[in-house]
């Protein structure tokens, strides 16, 4: 029989490592996350010495499969050579016997010593999804400059927490106004910007009554609760303003927390005018 109630009573033990495994990959991905702590924060390595890196307590889900250092953990890292630059990995090493015991530890990829810029060991292919005996997942890069380590560089994928991705934003806008914001939040791998997620926003606003716009002046539409931009942002806007015989000149902006409508010139809006648009926005945790 290929087809089983893997939660369903079966009278017998019938779950496995690899029932749950392919379960929590299908429902976070095949890859390898980082879930945040109690406090609310991404723990992340760090140096105690030139030779001791200090693993914290963290939560992982390694292709599937969820692992936790429980105590703070330190690794040895081999000593650098002056005038040499290399990289070594903080890996969690997973093996499978041919009994299919899984077992996890803490290990180190060395790298290769260079005068020049340095690059990462490569990493042993396998997958835990695919049932191989040994796999190597990278979660932190140890730079060595001589004889110095430097600051280490979390590799691992951070994972929001489902209840960081509803909706968050709150309209400011009047009653009086119809104001409708569709939004989602994507979680981003890395971002040069130090964005944490890309909010997807789709915009329509009808002002109730007639105004003058100010150039490069803001109205304010919604306020994002628990996120704030990264960096600035604009996105395309359409309108209706019966009361322009210029072409719009409008746009949607973020900045910080605030969701707006700004107009780089001046002219009047004419009551019941819609602007329909969106904003695509890298953000972080506020």
């Amino acid at each position: 029989m290929t087809m089983n109630l893997i939660t369903g009573k079966a009278g017998a033990p019938h779950i496995t490592s690899s029932d749950q495994g392919a379960m929590q990959a299908g429902l976070v991905g095949n890859g390898n996350y980082l879930l945040q702590g109690s406090d609310g924060k991404f723990p992340a390595v760090t140096m105690q010495s030139a030779n001791k890196a200090l693993v914290p307590v963290l939560n992982l889900v390694i292709e599937g499969r969820y692992a936790r250092v429980t105590a703070a953990e330190t690794v040895t890292i081999e000593s650098g050579v002056t005038g040499r630059n290399r990289n070594d990995l903080i890996c969690v090493k997973y093996t499978r016997d041919s009994n299919n015991i899984e077992t996890i530890a803490l290990a180190v990829l060395k790298g290769t010593a260079t005068s020049g810029t340095a690059a990462d060991p490569t990493v042993p292919s396998g997958s835990i999804l695919n049932n191989s005996g040994t796999v190597w997942i990278p979660i932190a890069r140890i730079p060595i400059s001589g004889i110095t380590a430097g600051t280490p560089v979390m590799l691992v994928k951070q994972l929001p927490p489902m209840s960081q991705l509803w909706d968050s934003v709150t309209l400011t806008k009047t009653t009086s106004d119809k104001l409708v914001i569709d939004t989602s939040i994507i979680p981003l791998a890395c971002a040069q910007s130090g964005a944490d997620a890309l909010l997807v926003l789709s915009i329509l606003w009808q002002n109730s009554g007639r105004f003058r716009s100010v150039s490069w002046g803001s109205v304010n539409l919604a306020t994002v609760k628990g996120w704030k931009t990264a960096r600035e942002s604009f996105g395309w806007c359409f309108d209706n303003n019966i009361d322009s015989s210029t072409q719009s000149t409008a746009r949607f902006y973020m900045a910080n927390n605030i969701i707006s409508w700004r107009d780089s010139s001046e002219h009047d809006i004419a009551a019941g005018c819609w602007h329909n648009g969106g904003l695509i926005v890298p953000v972080m945790r506020d």
